[in-house]
């Protein structure tokens, strides 16, 4: 988070976002940090209070999710401010007209005549609809236009399955994903054998290649089991860091350990971070 007083003296009314402009435009004025800032800095930004509000919506924390989301508000506000300033006229207001706008029209179920309202389905005939008005009224050429290349890669793999099985392009069953899985992990098994002293650089290439190949089907196999890999992963990620922590605390500080005390201290540390894996349910 970046460590700037935001505070408005006590100002701020909930119910807008012209406090934010009012404090921007002071700090424009009078911070000699804030009056060096660019459009590109604040891109930076930008992705770095979206990841921490991402981070405290995995830790269903409400008061982290009220500031963060307070930080990403004042970032995109920020972003309209230097838009403008910078390559033409932007604002906010113009902003959420657009969205709102966009939204009314992408809802033909909801917002429509009752003739569409009627022919709503399911939320997966919804989503493909979707997609399709999106791509009409966005002008693409190709489905694949939607998704960013800036997208973290998991992210992006994810996307890119969401909307090559928006015109059909997709496995017809979570086996048949899986079963994708196996394949690309086969191939990578024989990029990878008889390396012992490490591959060359040509095969270096074509391992990173097939582990690629993995992970984007992997990414596939989430979407068919309806779960978001990114959000799996962190909790992975968390999941892990608890462990860890809690097995750095019998490590003594400039022990040598072995891989295999390691190991043991590894499973009691499990038990520690999560005592639900203590006993079997039922």
């Amino acid at each position: 988070m970046q460590d700037r007083n935001r505070g408005d003296g006590g100002r701020a009314d909930a119910s807008s976002l012209a406090p934010i402009v009012e404090l921007i435009d002071r700090l424009r004025v009078d911070c000699p940090w804030d009056r060096e800032l660019s459009l590109a800095d604040l891109r930076a930004y930008l992705i770095e209070e979206t990841h921490e509000l991402a981070a405290a919506i995995d830790e269903r924390d409400p008061a982290a999710i009220n500031e963060e989301l307070g930080d990403l508000l004042f970032e995109a506000v920020y972003v309209a401010r230097l838009a403008s300033a910078e390559l033409s006229d932007v604002r906010v207001g113009d902003a959420i007209r657009t969205v709102i706008d966009k939204m009314v029209a992408r809802h033909p179920h909801v917002f429509g005549h009752e003739e569409d309202r009627k022919a709503a389905g399911s939320a997966a005939e919804v989503a493909a609809m979707w997609e399709q008005r999106k791509r009409s009224a966005d002008g693409e050429r190709s489905a694949l236009d939607g998704v960013p290349a800036s997208l973290p890669a998991l992210v992006g793999a994810y996307r890119l399955g969401q909307k090559a099985a928006g015109i059909g392009f997709d496995w017809d069953s979570t086996e048949a994903v899986r079963a994708k899985v196996d394949e690309e992990l086969e191939e990578l098994d024989r990029e990878t054998a008889g390396d012992q002293a490490g591959p060359s650089a040509g095969a270096k290439a074509r391992v990173e290649e097939e582990l690629g190949d993995v992970l984007f089907a992997v990414a596939n196999l989430a979407r068919h089991l309806d779960v978001d890999p990114e959000r799996a992963l962190a909790g992975a990620n968390r999941k892990f860091r608890r462990r860890f922590a809690a097995m750095e605390t019998e490590l003594e500080p400039g022990g040598d350990y072995g891989i295999e005390e390691l190991e043991r201290l590894w499973e009691r540390a499990k038990l520690r971070a999560d005592p639900a894996r203590r006993a079997p349910p039922g």
